[in-house]
Parts: structure tokens; sequence; C-alpha cells
């Protein structure tokens, strides 16, 4: 049976997604009271599955963390990793990451970097296939945030919270979390997401406006940014739309 003629100009469903999109919300610190029904991971990551991928090539992996015990083992490194950062005087505002243990839904989610064989590379070791397998690591992770993000709406869909805890490259982290969870040595952990209820009621963070991020046809030169005007954001203001409710930026 043929598909019915969609009426293009019909909002609903887009007005439906737009709802969930704006009301995802980050929260660090959740309600730890609260059980988290184990169909509702399968439907987060079954939204994660339908995601898009180079090459369809699907490449990752997500592991359920329910015990609290390999929660809060997972919480304990970045802990660790808070203070690191302190000591090093990198003047990050780094979050409170003992929120982390306080999550109903946790979520590490791991990929394996020999998937870049999938995505255009040339394998002879020259200059030139440097590049394409620099761009293929691109097209990995560019594909597991596609999937981790819809598990994100899939997350804000059913009413929870979520907090998406990135940049876990460092050497140290993987051998920190890898044996926690029986992750093979080929694999990495990319992200952990967690959702929930909040501990107390989120904000809106800051975003830009639509018209400082849209260029028709051509890059607009007005939004171009110079070293030292991104210097000076990184100082005077990258706090505030971090940590802060958007209506409080100013």
């Amino acid at each position: 049976m043929a598909e019915a003629t969609r009426d293009f100009t019909d909002r609903t469903r887009y007005d439906a997604l737009m709802d969930v999109v704006k009301k995802r919300l980050t929260t660090r610190a959740f309600d730890p009271s609260y059980v988290m029904p184990s169909e509702h991971y399968d439907m987060i990551m079954e939204a994660a599955r339908h995601a898009p991928s180079g090459a369809n090539a699907q490449p990752w992996h997500f592991i359920a963390v329910t015990d609290q015990d390999l929660k809060n083992k997972i919480t304990e490194y970045f802990r660790e990793e808070q203070v690191r950062r302190a000591r090093l005087k990198m003047k990050f505002p780094t979050p409170d990451y003992r929120g982390l243990a306080s999550a109903p839904g946790f979520i590490v989610v791991a990929s394996d970097f020999r998937w870049v064989k999938a995505f255009p590379i040339l394998n002879d070791g020259s200059e030139l296939d440097k590049m394409y397998k620099e761009n293929a690591e691109r097209i990995l992770l560019q594909s597991v945030a596609a999937a981790t993000m819809s598990a994100h709406l899939a997350a804000a869909a059913l009413g929870y919270n979520v907090w998406w805890v990135t940049a876990i490259g460092q050497e140290k982290a993987q051998r920190a979390m890898k044996p926690l969870l029986g992750i093979p040595e080929e694999l990495s952990v990319l992200d952990i997401m967690c959702f929930g209820p909040p501990a107390k009621p989120p904000y809106k963070r800051w975003k830009k406006s639509l018209a400082d991020i849209s260029n028709w046809n051509r890059f607009d030169g007005s939004h171009f940014m110079t070293e030292a005007q991104i210097d000076d954001w990184v100082s005077t203001t990258r706090h505030k739309v971090m940590y802060r409710d958007a209506e409080n930026v100013d």
C-alpha cells in the first residue's frame, strides 16, 4: 500500500520534537531514591540504536550500569580527576562529579576505533592516508555522538533530566573504567550518560540566538571571532554560560 502523501505544512510532529529538545535539561545531581524501570533503559538504548552512522557501521556499545557499587567506583575516578584539574590550575569550571553516583539511570558509551577501517582510508602509511584516517576518526566520533544524542532525547521524552559526561579519552580513565565493566582492551570508553529526576529543579542554560549561528549561502563575516575575542570569552563568559540560568547570564 502506497504511503499517504505527507502534509509538509503540518507542524505537529516538529512541535512535539522541539518540546522535547527544549526540555532536554542538564542536571548534575539526581534524586537517588528513584528506581529506574528497566524498560526505560531499553527504550533509551533503542533510540540510540536508530541513529545514523558513517558507512552504517554503528560503531557503538552501551553498558547500562545499575549496580550502585560500580557507579560509586566510576564516580570516584572522576572525583580524583576533579582534584587533579584543580592542582593543575586549569581554571576550568569543573562540575561536582559526586552527582554521578546519585543518577538512577547510568549508561557508559564505548566504541572500537578499529571501525575507522569502514570509512575512506588508503592504508598505505602515506601522509594522505594519515589525513584520511584522522577524518575517519571524526566520522566515528560523530557517529557515536549522534547515537548518544538520540539516547538523550529519548530520556528527555520520558521526562528525565540528563547529564552528558564527555571527553573521556585519557589513558588513565580507560585503565580505571574498562576493567570495572569488562570492556575489552580494543574498545574505548567515550562518554557517560546519566538520567533521572533531578535532586532540585533544573534551569535552562543560555543558548546562542538563531541569528548568531545561521548563515545563508556564505559565511557571515560578523560571526567570526578573533583569537583575542575567544580568549576573552573563555576568561569572562564561559563560567557563566556553563553553570548559570539563561536568565541570569549577564
